[in-house]
């Protein structure tokens, strides 16, 4: 069982088409194979509808996708402007690779890099508060993942950096991160899809304590 509700397409490959920043996107998706990281999950498309809005500045910016999946968060935030650096475990690489390749226009490769990246570990191969954005749709649902989670997005955020996370808010455990999450950043809700049931949730680092 998977704590992710399964999509209808879940007998192994098939193609999920969207339109996003003026391009048709096609998405491969392989549940058999890859299963929660081979799919596009609404969080992702409720992602991009928010980016689309222009609601944060993305031309120019530095930012990072966490457990990118299929990609498409970073896929339509490169098409955007924004130079990404898309991420995820070493096993969905090579998937995730294949669709950035496949749905970036030439001029805008040079702006993207697929690297992987296990949360908690190997964080020195990124820049300290190297990025002016980190953007995670549908990656909190694993209860044991919180921590290093939470590592990561502290090593990744300077003081000025947006975090931008969609979620479905499917049990007490993803509220339980939101919580965890409020000890070191400002966490607001900006954006709720009634639709799909999808809340976006900005958070910015709250400024060091300093004990007088």
């Amino acid at each position: 069982t998977t704590p992710l509700e399964r999509p209808s397409e879940k007998h192994g490959f098939s193609l999920a088409e969207f339109r996003f920043a003026n391009q048709d996107l096609r998405l491969a998706q392989d549940w058999r194979k890859l299963g929660v990281a081979a799919v596009v999950w609404d969080a992702a498309v409720v992602m991009c509808m928010y980016l689309e809005l222009g609601a944060v500045e993305l031309k120019g910016m530095k930012a990072i996708e966490l457990g990118a999946g299929t990609g498409l968060v970073g896929i339509v935030a490169a098409l955007l402007g924004a130079h990404v650096t898309i991420t995820d475990r070493e096993a969905a690489l090579e998937f995730l690779s294949a669709n950035v390749n496949a749905n970036l226009p030439p001029q805008s490769r040079n702006s993207v890099a697929v690297l992987e990246l296990t949360w908690g570990q190997g964080l020195e191969r990124f820049p300290v508060g190297g990025f002016d954005l980190v953007l995670g749709a549908d990656i909190i649902y694993l209860e044991e993942t919180f921590p290093a989670l939470l590592l990561t997005l502290e090593h990744l955020c300077s003081d000025s950096t947006v975090v931008l996370l969609a979620c479905k808010i499917r049990y007490e455990r993803d509220t339980n991160f939101l919580s965890m999450l409020q000890h070191q950043f400002a966490v607001e809700e900006v954006h709720y899809d009634k639709d799909r049931d999808i809340h976006v949730y900005k958070a910015c680092r709250l400024p060091m304590r300093r004990d007088l």
